[in-house]
């Protein structure tokens, strides 16, 4: 059973952009969609380790600042023709809170 850990609330979160949540295990990055959608993955490109949380979000992709690889944020599934996936963060927001299941 997961372990809910609420993080921030979801305005501390720009829209299309993101938070760094540090864990024992690694960076976590949260990301916030144009739609308010709430996403988590390892803050970790499956490329070349680059930091997702300073990519650019469109929808729910986030594109690598480091070589421009597109990752789809709900799968953490590199984007055709590249391939590789990034560890994906069970989340979701409960009363304009961003939880994390860690």
């Amino acid at each position: 059973m997961a372990d809910w850990k609420s993080i921030c609330a979801l305005d501390e979160i720009p829209r299309q952009g993101s938070r760094v949540v540090t864990h024992a295990q690694g960076d976590i990055a949260v990301f916030r969609t144009a739609d308010d959608e709430i996403f988590a993955v390892r803050d970790r490109c499956p490329h070349k380790g680059g930091p997702l949380s300073q990519g650019i979000v469109a929808g729910k992709v986030v594109t690598c600042p480091m070589h421009s690889w597109k990752i789809d944020l709900a799968t953490g599934e590199a984007v055709a023709p590249d391939q590789g996936c990034a560890r994906t963060i069970e989340s979701r927001v409960e009363a304009g809170r961003v939880l994390l299941a860690l």
